[in-house]
């Protein structure tokens, strides 16, 4: 099945307001779907005849955020992170890209991270996946089973992954930088 095929078949299922985008000529096509349908989408295409996408290779984020104001005004990107699972069905041998785009911050003022539901209860792997992008780029994925950090320690602030992260000096008296 290809990229193309998959969306039409996305889109018949589920509607132009939960299939939002898609780029076919991109070196690996990717669909874009709601952040609200991506654990609906998600079990059709793990269950679905057609598609059996059976095995979830890896789950990321991806800020699409431009610190500098010089390079942002040529940026062609509103700022948001973008949620990235690369899916594979060993059954059919296919393989099909999805993303989930969201804001930056869920709430601008007081910088809480954007939320994302969880594919967990589809995909045990993604439970490490999540915790990672939690942890590095700052997504809170819903509904998740142990969602706490994996890489850096509990008592860390801010998401290393993010543009605008400012490595701390000192971390418990041990200098950086």
């Amino acid at each position: 099945m290809t990229a193309e095929d998959l969306h039409k078949l996305l889109v018949s299922e589920f509607g132009e307001s939960k299939i939002t985008g898609s780029n076919f000529i991109a070196k690996d096509p990717w669909i874009e779907v709601a952040a609200t349908a991506i654990v609906d989408v998600a079990r059709f295409l793990k269950h679905d005849e057609r598609t059996q996408f059976d095995h979830l290779n890896d789950l990321t984020g991806v800020d699409y955020f431009e610190p500098d104001a010089k390079k942002a005004a040529k940026f062609n990107h509103q700022p948001h992170v973008e949620v990235v699972y690369h899916l594979t069905s060993y059954a059919l041998r296919h393989r099909i890209t999805i993303k989930v785009k969201v804001p930056r911050w869920k709430d601008e003022a007081t910088k809480t991270i954007p939320e994302v539901p969880s594919v967990t209860s589809i995909w045990a792997i993604a439970n490490w996946h999540e915790r990672e992008c939690y942890d590095l780029v700052g997504v809170n994925f819903t509904d998740h089973p142990n969602l706490k950090r994996i890489l850096c320690p509990e008592d860390w602030e801010g998401h290393p992954l993010r543009k605008d992260y400012d490595m701390p000096l000192e971390y418990h008296g041990v200098r950086g930088k």
